[in-house]
């Protein structure tokens, strides 16, 4: 009897070792971070009914001219870009007020292999309003043309990308058709975005 309760006060530290290591990975379970996340409600916004997207840029120490000149030397830059298609161009400039607006025809592609390439014509403004130490940027008006070669499919952004087109019921995973378009407009929003901000830091 004596050995029977030594043998289990030894083995108590084990059981407390396997019950952390549980209780850890349990832990880490729950709180893995769903790899969409960024892609998921809220991160379409609207206004209006439309989908509208916008940030503000800084742009410590400069001018409106010089954040103007900045901005407008990229956007130009954008369109000679090898996914842009001919129609792309700057269609109001205005250098007394510090704005320019461009409007951009491009290839999104979803997915390029040497069998197959999945890719849809992307439509959108991009609106610069530069100000002293600061860019008001907006990506609007974003519509698509899906599969020209073969049967071309138009898609407005307020009706295909949005949360309610965008996801699925519960708003926990990207729609399975439609979610891939969702994807990879947010991920060209935040590359045009950041882009600007590296440019005018």
């Amino acid at each position: 009897m004596k050995r029977i309760l030594i043998a289990f006060m030894l083995s108590l530290p084990l059981m407390a070792a396997a019950q952390n290591t549980w209780e850890i990975a349990e832990t880490a379970d729950v709180t893995k971070t769903n790899p969409d996340q960024k892609y998921l409600a809220g991160a379409v916004p609207e206004v209006n009914g439309r989908v509208v997207f916008h940030t503000v840029v800084d742009a410590p120490g400069k001018s409106a001219a010089q954040v103007y000149a900045i901005v407008k030397q990229y956007m130009e830059k954008m369109i000679k870009e090898p996914n842009q298609f001919e129609q792309s161009r700057i269609v109001i400039d205005e250098p007394d007020s510090c704005r320019i607006i461009g409007s951009y025809q491009e290839w999104l592609v979803f997915k390029s292999t040497a069998l197959s390439l999945d890719r849809t014509r992307l439509f959108y403004t991009l609106m610069a309003e530069c100000h002293d130490g600061k860019a008001d940027i907006t990506l609007m008006r974003i519509h698509y043309l899906y599969e020209e070669e073969r049967n071309p499919q138009a898609m407005t952004a307020e009706e295909w990308i949005t949360d309610k087109h965008g996801l699925n019921r519960k708003q926990t995973k990207l729609a399975r058709i439609s979610g891939k378009f969702r994807r990879k407009t947010i991920d060209r929003k935040d590359y045009l975005f950041n882009k600007i901000q590296s440019l005018l830091k």
